[in-house]
């Protein structure tokens, strides 16, 4: 009898409390908040896509006038560094919007989160620290986008540079995000000559005169075929290397991002004349390229 009793008054209590809240309003409420998350990312898809829109014309027209020019690469550059800009802008006023519609109070909550604030800052300290590096690498042009760099172990094309991360792709394909902060030496080879060094082995026997002039014969023919190679080609003679092995190296300057095809096509050439003479040499040739001039 009493256990009913309690099950009875508690039943009228939950009933009071059902009966006290609006439903109605709490409806339109949750509704309206809904309407309004739709409407804030309906608006950051809109703002996103116009102003992707707006910034790819407008590069896109300079683009064309300076085509073919130095002034190419650094309108690249700026492109890709624009279109960052823009994502970080319109996705900070998305979350703000989305949390002070859904009551949660931004400004006071960062106000006063004391101890949660310092380590928002502490955890940010990277994320500052990329901005400040992407901000001098930029400022400083030390590299844009379409140059051949080596950023420390990763060596690659620039694809992007921005205030955060720096985007190489790689030799064989892969996509790099370098974080700015950790970038400490560039090594730029699209801005000066490049050397290919060319370093055919030979055995101790092996008349070095006669394939200094099947080498010197071959760069006479061959030169001419191939516009971007500078100058004539220095043969530099016999050279030992720290493992021993006798070469005969070769230097052809050349424009920038031509070395590695000069120095593969060439070394097949002096190979082909030098077996065609009747020449043995060791069964793995040498070549090294890519070094500034």
């Amino acid at each position: 009898m009493i256990t009913t009793l309690k099950f009875t008054a508690l039943a009228l209590n939950w009933q009071k409390y059902f009966n006290m809240v609006n439903w109605d309003q709490l409806a339109m409420t949750i509704l309206e908040k809904i309407g309004l998350l739709i409407l804030f990312s309906l608006l950051f898809l809109i703002f996103r896509r116009i102003g992707k829109g707006l910034i790819n014309h407008f590069f896109k027209r300079y683009r064309r006038k300076y085509q073919n020019t130095v002034a190419e690469k650094r309108i690249k550059t700026f492109h890709t560094l624009t279109l960052n800009i823009l994502n970080y802008c319109l996705w900070f006023f998305w979350i703000y919007s989305i949390l002070s519609t859904v009551g949660v109070p931004v400004g006071t909550l960062v106000a006063s989160a004391g101890i949660f604030s310092l380590a928002i800052g502490l955890g940010a300290q990277g994320f500052v620290t990329d901005i400040v590096s992407g901000f001098f690498i930029l400022l400083e042009k030390e590299i844009e986008v379409g140059e051949y760099v080596q950023i420390g172990t990763i060596r690659g094309t620039v694809t992007a540079v921005g205030l955060r991360t720096t985007q190489v792709v790689g030799d064989d394909g892969t996509l790099n995000f370098i974080p700015n902060r950790t970038i400490t030496t560039i090594a730029n080879m699209s801005r000066n000559n490049m050397t290919a060094m060319i370093q055919v082995g030979i055995f101790p026997q092996t008349p070095v005169d006669k394939v200094t002039e099947i080498i010197r014969q071959v760069n006479e023919e061959q030169i001419p075929h191939y516009p971007d190679i500078i100058g004539q080609p220095k043969i530099l003679g016999t050279i030992s290397l720290p493992n021993g092995k006798l070469v005969v190296q070769v230097n052809i300057t050349t424009k920038n991002g031509s070395q590695y095809e000069v120095a593969h096509n060439f070394l097949a050439f002096y190979l082909a004349a030098i077996n065609e003479a009747g020449i043995e040499l060791p069964a793995s040739p040498t070549m090294i390229n890519g070094q500034v001039n």
